[in-house]
């Protein structure tokens, strides 16, 4: 009888071991991944209950405490240890304090390329309850104002490799009552204070801990980006969405002993939030690299021990075009995590580099939903399953390119694509998904929301981004809707483009969208223009502006000049670069012309 049900018990036991293997092969991977969210956001949810968060900062100083000499940044060679980092953010807290000027609340702006002090200064300025805007150091001057402007900043703290900048906005910052900060001891103008000098002789006690005390809603940092369009927007990142951005390491299985590698800019998300924010969480110590060099990536990780390392697309597609070398397989690197990874990059990375578990992500620096490809499959953003759906709500909805906006019913509601196919990515606001939107604009922020979209009343915000979602629950990125496209990592608006294009007498008109170029990451900026009557194309003129006025990514590569626009913008756009800038096609019979010719631009 024993023998028997034992038996019956096996047979079960076997026949759901082949069920689940079968038709949920992902099961234990997704229950175990979705087990330490579950977890981190049981954690979130007590500091509700309490009324008192305990910050990625609050982390921070403890681990200074507990590990005061585990190191926690490795900067060219230097080690710097969690108690090196406690004490001179302290020292940092301490001098701007004395000032006099700073009150809790207040925004100031950090205009620093990678180093130790960016940190520093940073954690200074949040032991202080101040809120630190982080810029963009590729902007140039017009958009550098336009930040600090929008974010409300009435101090900027420059790093000493920055003050070149400084030149040409100075007098505007004169006006704007803004007081500036280097970081150097001695000041590049009279009017520019310094702060190296001062840290040297400031105490490396503490300041008040009540001067940091916040709530889950409570902004924490100012983030710029171009979102759909114009100059940057301030996305406000509250304590809440720190928190969530620091266990992302440690939900893809990452630990205390690892090594992670930063060759990402500290002003973006992905490298403060997720990368210096799951350091912290974890325990972990990073390198930090000033600027990503593919030459010296592997050296730097077989030096330094190397085990996680961030990344963007076209990171990993520099890499593979290194020369190959002997060895390549010799490294402890076992996982990245980053985002824009082509397919054909990814497989020629894992077959050339090893075994890497590469850990995509979806999200936007603003946004309130988050994807994560904690599987590893080739190709996806991100992974959903039922225990992922039970929390965040999310939809991928119809859209009508031609009218650029989702499609509704005739009850005047979205409806839902059938898996496999394409939509435009919406994800519910509500408690557990909030959207903080943008400082300083209250009309950017509605701008992002999506009003009565499955029932009246109800509130999505607008990804932007068109996704689709196979029958495994995987997704994928499509394409981006709006007047945006990705280059170099970064976010290009072209209404800020053809703004800047606008400015020059001999155009006009001119209309900037982007092309995609075989081999490379993202689109680059085509710039379609029409020259003003009685003048002639000036190429060195065009390229001395722009150079002046935009940063190196969001600089057009490729100039269009036409005799005449015979219809609006939009149609130019969507005849040259396809539906929602898909391949520019110059052979476009549609196109009426009578005249065109290519110019390309070579930016040094």
């Amino acid at each position: 009888m024993l023998l028997a049900a034992l038996s019956v018990l096996l047979a079960g036991l076997l026949a759901l071991h082949f069920i689940q293997k079968s038709y949920f092969p992902y099961f234990w991977k997704d229950l175990l991944y979705f087990t330490s969210v579950i977890k981190y956001g049981v954690k979130i949810q007590l500091f509700k209950q309490r009324g008192r968060v305990v910050s990625v900062l609050d982390v921070f100083v403890r681990r200074a405490r507990t590990q005061p000499d585990k190191p926690f940044i490795i900067y060219e060679g230097e080690v710097h240890s969690y108690g090196d980092v406690e004490r001179r953010s302290n020292k940092v807290a301490q001098v701007l304090l004395s000032e006099g000027r700073l009150n809790k609340g207040d925004t100031i702006a950090l205009l620093m390329s990678n180093e130790p002090d960016f940190i520093c200064v940073w954690f200074g300025l949040a032991k202080l309850g101040c809120v630190a805007a982080f810029l963009n150091f590729n902007i140039k001057s017009r958009a550098i104002l336009h930040c600090l402007s929008s974010c409300g900043a009435k101090t900027l703290i420059v790093g000493a490799d920055q003050t070149g900048m400084l030149e040409e906005v100075l007098p505007m910052l004169q006006e704007g009552n803004i007081k500036i900060y280097v970081m150097a001891a001695k000041s590049p103008h009279p009017l520019v204070n310094t702060l190296l000098d001062k840290l040297q002789d400031a105490p490396a006690n503490p300041v008040p801990d009540e001067l940091r005390e916040a709530t889950l809603k409570s902004p924490t940092l100012f983030i710029f980006t171009s979102g759909t369009t114009g100059l940057p927007k301030a996305a406000v990142i509250s304590q809440l969405q720190s928190l969530k951005a620091s266990a992302g390491l440690a939900a893809y299985g990452a630990g205390k002993n690892d090594i992670i590698y930063i060759p990402l800019p500290l002003y973006h998300s992905a490298a403060s939030l997720i990368g210096i924010g799951g350091c912290i969480e974890l325990g972990a110590t990073c390198v930090l690299k000033k600027k990503f060099s593919a030459s010296q990536f592997w050296n730097d990780c077989k030096k330094y021990n190397v085990t996680v390392f961030q990344y963007i697309g076209e990171l990993c597609r520099y890499l593979c075009n290194q020369t190959k070398k002997e060895g390549e397989k010799d490294h402890k690197v076992y996982m990245a995590v980053g985002n824009g990874l082509r397919q054909d990059v990814w497989k020629e990375f894992l077959e050339r580099f090893g075994n890497i578990k590469m850990c995509e992500l979806y999200g936007s620096t603003e946004g309130n939903l988050c994807f994560m490809n904690h599987i590893g499959k080739v190709g996806a953003v991100g992974r959903s399953n039922f225990f992922y759906k039970l929390f965040f709500h999310y939809d991928l909805v119809k859209y009508d390119l031609e009218k650029d906006e989702p499609i509704r019913n005739g009850q005047g509601f979205c409806e839902r694509v059938k898996k496999g196919e394409t939509g435009l990515l919406l994800s519910q606001i509500n408690s557990l998904s909030p959207f903080f939107g943008y400082v300083g604009s209250k009309a950017f922020t509605q701008n992002k929301i999506l009003r009565d979209v499955f029932r009246k009343g109800d509130l999505f915000f607008n990804t932007g981004d068109l996704m689709a979602e196979d029958h495994s629950d995987f997704i994928y990125f499509k394409d981006r809707i709006g007047d945006t496209f990705r280059w170099k990592g970064e976010n290009v608006a072209t209404t800020e483009v053809a703004d800047v294009f606008g400015m020059l007498d001999f155009l006009q008109e001119s209309n900037v969208y982007g092309v995609s170029v075989p081999g490379y990451e993202g689109k680059t900026g085509m710039a379609a223009v029409v020259l003003s009557k009685g003048h002639e194309f000036d190429g060195k003129g065009l390229y001395d502006h722009v150079t002046q006025q935009l940063p190196v990514y969001a600089r057009p590569r490729f100039v269009r000049v036409l005799v005449t626009f015979f219809f609006f913008p939009v149609i130019l756009f969507n005849a040259f670069a396809g539906i929602n800038g898909s391949n520019w096609n110059p052979e476009a019979k549609e196109v009426s012309i009578s005249e065109e010719w290519i110019q390309s631009l070579d930016y040094k």
